[in-house]
């Protein structure tokens, strides 16, 4: 699968065991089919994957790889600009970004 697309990169990030789904509820992260709330000290942004709709606005999107402390990893999405979510722009707004090779952010 394509890479250059949020369904490529989602089939990237699951290949590589971000298997479950986040999404924000209040001020935590909820993995979907695991079921746990997690503070977000308790998370990572291991990568992240923008694209940007030269034509098409609805195209722009980010897909987050997100990953606790316990281990459960998983995918967070969210579009930019008008289209996006301010809950999930907050909690991005504290998550911490920690690629494989060492702490970014």
């Amino acid at each position: 699968m394509d890479r250059g697309t949020v369904a490529g990169a989602i089939e990237h990030l699951r290949r590589r065991g971000f298997t479950d789904h986040f999404k924000v509820s209040g001020r935590k992260l909820l993995a979907l089919e695991a079921g746990k709330p997690f503070l977000p000290r308790d998370v990572v942004i291991r990568e992240y994957h923008r694209f940007e709709g030269a034509s098409d606005p609805d195209d722009m999107a980010i897909v987050y790889g997100i990953e606790s402390r316990g281990g459960t990893k998983g995918v967070l999405t969210d579009a930019y600009g008008v289209y996006a979510d301010p809950a999930v722009g907050a909690m991005l707004d504290i998550l911490r970004i920690e690629r494989a090779d060492g702490p970014r952010e």
